[in-house]
């Protein structure tokens, strides 16, 4: 995979983070307004969490992945 296709993989998901973020925030307030312990909200905010550690870690890899290509080259 070239270094152009990995840093644009890597807007899209730092891009769909921030829609989740986004979506979470207005979740999240509007649970509390509708009912401040809404179960619902915080399975989603768990989940979401959850998914955002997961594709920082893949990020992670991919920095490590990157760094050694270059350090190949």
């Amino acid at each position: 995979m070239s270094v152009d296709r990995i840093e644009s993989a890597i807007k899209r998901i730092e891009a769909a983070m921030e829609r989740i973020d986004a979506v979470r925030d207005k979740a999240a307030s509007d649970g509390a307004k509708a009912s401040s312990g809404s179960a619902k909200v915080v399975e989603l905010v768990n989940a979401h969490e959850k998914l955002r550690e997961q594709v920082a870690e893949s990020l992670r890899e991919l920095d490590d992945l990157l760094a050694k290509l270059e350090d190949e080259q």
